[in-house]
């Protein structure tokens, strides 16, 4: 019974029942993988992770979407470490010059506490030193024809390097020193704030340095004083109220008598 039973059994295969069986079970193989394997992917929700959890293949872990801090620092050498101080529109910029020439117009750090930038640092001083080159020859032009001397006027190229280093030493040695004195002081100070309030009060200068081409000596003196008087009050106001509640007032006066020291520089040196 049981050779019978072998009979029917196809003879093209060399082991019998062997690969019968291994037929059987690539057969089987063949259809049962695939249903194993399939997924049915829900359609894509609102849920944001979760959505995206659901598409994840068994196996694969989950990547993960949280964004870290960044830190903008790269070094002192880097360009892109103070690119952030010069991430300011127009109408920033506009709102903080207008703010520079009214002392009395508000505090100044409260504006600019989220945003301090390098702007006036930067572009209003050498806006400022190129201003006081140009004008202040052509100034001194102006008062030479006006005396009608009979020599010949020449042109002051030292005039630039003055002003450059005066303007540029004055904007970031002074804010400095006031940082590192209140510092010492046990005070809060901020640095970059220090340079954008000190930067945007040259801006006044800038203005006056029209005015003060006109060759008549007594008018050019008025325009000084009240330039010193109106850029001296902007910074001790605001520097008065940025150390609130610490007895300063040395440090505030010197603040206002250093402005109007600048000034009088101007005047003396450039438009004389």
């Amino acid at each position: 019974m049981e050779e019978s039973s072998y009979t029917g059994l196809p003879t093209s295969h060399l082991l019998g029942s062997v690969p019968a069986v291994i037929v059987e079970e690539d057969n089987t193989r063949k259809h049962v993988v695939p249903d194993v394997n399939m997924q049915i992917f829900p359609s894509v929700t609102n849920g944001g992770d979760r959505g995206r959890e659901r598409h994840q293949t068994p196996g694969i872990p989950t990547e993960t979407f949280e964004q870290q801090p960044s830190n903008n620092w790269r070094g002192f050498f880097s360009v892109s470490s103070y690119s952030q101080y010069f991430d300011v529109d127009t109408d920033a910029v506009m709102t903080r010059l207008i703010s520079s020439f009214n002392p009395v117009g508000g505090d100044f750090f409260s504006k600019i506490d989220a945003n301090p930038d390098l702007y006036g640092l930067i572009w209003i001083s050498t806006t400022l030193v190129f201003v006081l080159a140009s004008l202040g020859n052509l100034a001194t032009f102006l008062m030479h024809k006006h005396a009608d001397s009979g020599t010949s006027w020449t042109f002051d190229v030292s005039y630039m390097s003055t002003a450059a280093w005066t303007i540029y030493g004055y904007a970031m040695v002074v804010p400095m020193a006031y940082y590192f004195f209140l510092q010492y002081m046990g005070s809060k100070a901020s640095l970059i704030r220090f340079w954008c309030m000190w930067g945007y009060s040259l801006s006044i200068f800038i203005i006056s340095s029209f005015l003060l081409i006109i060759p008549v000596e007594i008018l050019r003196w008025i325009i000084t004083l009240l330039t010193g008087v109106a850029s001296a009050s902007f910074v001790a106001l605001n520097l008065k109220s940025y150390i609130e509640g610490n007895d300063f007032s040395v440090a505030i006066i010197a603040a206002f008598f250093l402005q109007i020291g600048l000034a009088v520089f101007i005047k003396v040196w450039f438009f004389a």
